[in-house]
């Protein structure tokens, strides 16, 4: 009697150390915080921790990005950077000295993240599992971006490494195929899990466009004021002839015989728009990209006049160049055309994007009902 007595007793003695052994194991510290720039949160049991440099990371985190960005680094050296209004679960993360027992199951769930492999051999990659709530992304060593909007559908770019060539190689998987990027810049979309990824295309992007983009972002300000251009938000009432002065320009000039936003026809707005076509908002088919000029300015992604296929109409007036679009929202961005800028205009979730003569400095516009 008094044997089995203290069998049970070693027995609850070993179970109570297997749960506090457990226990232990979940709240290891598995990175931290690298950088973070305005406001962000690592919600932990559903409790919210402002992101600091301070702050460490462990398993089953969710670090979410409001009008802030953050970085978390893990033991492995990889890293995960996300822009505003993102998020990114950490499912699990185990790391141990042998490689092929160490892991990483990372989601990332809404808005775009980058990422960067950690060091070579540290995490055996078929042990590495990323995914989109549309797809799941097997790596070789790599660096991408992923952009996630609200219904899960996704953008997946492979960014070249320092030397400007391919950072490794990721296969992005659904239910009904797959397809490997391998090439800087290549980029496929996923709308659902039960379709197959798009055909890969390479986009003409540079590595700061991809830190500033930004397909998922908050509702609009009204009014916005970027590199001293005033965005006008308002009714197409508001327009005022009188602001402009026809005196300073030539009206019998070719160049001039333009559409003035007097000759909109915005009955010819299609209201039933891909909410998320966004090869074709980064102005992906270079080749079918058409350069256009007038007096001398130099413009892609959308034509001079009333464009049918993007809804927006450019108009330039003595030295300004108007870019107006009214879907569901409006838009006049005036720009001196001896700039060059790329114009990246969202309106609830359709994304056109604008170089101008050459595109040097970057606009971001978005706006959402």
């Amino acid at each position: 009697m008094i044997g089995l007595k203290y069998f049970l007793l070693v027995l609850v003695a070993l179970f109570a150390s297997f749960k506090t052994t457990k226990v232990q194991a979940s709240v290891v510290d598995i990175g931290g915080v690298s950088e973070v720039s305005g406001y962000a949160q690592v919600k932990r049991d559903s409790e919210p921790l402002n992101a600091d440099l301070k702050l460490s990371i462990q398993s089953n985190d969710q670090a979410v990005t409001t009008n802030g960005r953050m970085a978390i680094t893990f033991l492995d050296d990889s890293t995960v950077k996300l822009t505003e209004h993102s998020q990114l679960t950490i499912d699990e993360y185990i790391f141990d000295p042998d490689p092929s027992k160490s892991k990483m199951a990372l989601t990332f769930g809404l808005g775009t993240a980058r990422f960067i492999s950690g060091k070579l051999g540290q995490i055996d990659k078929r042990n590495i599992l990323l995914k989109t709530p549309v797809s799941n992304i097997a790596i070789r060593g790599t660096d991408f971006t992923a952009t996630v909007d609200e219904l899960g559908r996704s953008l997946i770019i492979l960014l070249p490494n320092k030397y400007g060539v391919s950072s490794g190689e990721i296969e992005v998987i659904t239910a009904m195929g797959s397809v490997l990027l391998n090439k800087p810049y290549e980029a496929t979309t996923v709308s659902v899990f039960e379709s197959a990824p798009s055909k890969p295309v390479i986009l003409d992007l540079t590595l700061d466009f991809i830190d500033n983009m930004l397909i998922v972002t908050p509702p609009a300000k009204k009014n916005v004021v970027i590199d001293e251009q005033v965005i006008k938000t308002a009714n197409i009432l508001d327009f005022n002839d009188l602001d402009i002065d026809y005196l300073d320009e030539d009206l019998l000039a070719e160049d001039s015989l333009e559409f003035t936003e007097l000759d909109i026809n915005y009955l010819d707005v299609n209201f039933l728009e891909d909410l998320l076509n966004i090869l074709d908002a980064l102005g992906v088919d270079e080749e079918e990209d058409q350069l256009t000029q007038v007096s001398g300015v130099t413009m892609t992604g959308t034509s001079f006049g009333a464009d049918v296929n993007t809804q927006i109409t450019a108009i330039i007036t003595g030295q300004t160049l108007s870019l107006i679009r009214n879907v569901s929202e409006y838009t006049k961005l005036d720009l001196d055309i001896s700039g060059g800028y790329t114009v990246i205009l969202i309106q609830d979730g359709i994304s056109n994007t604008i170089k101008i003569n050459g595109g040097d400095s970057v606009i971001r516009i978005t706006q959402e009902g």
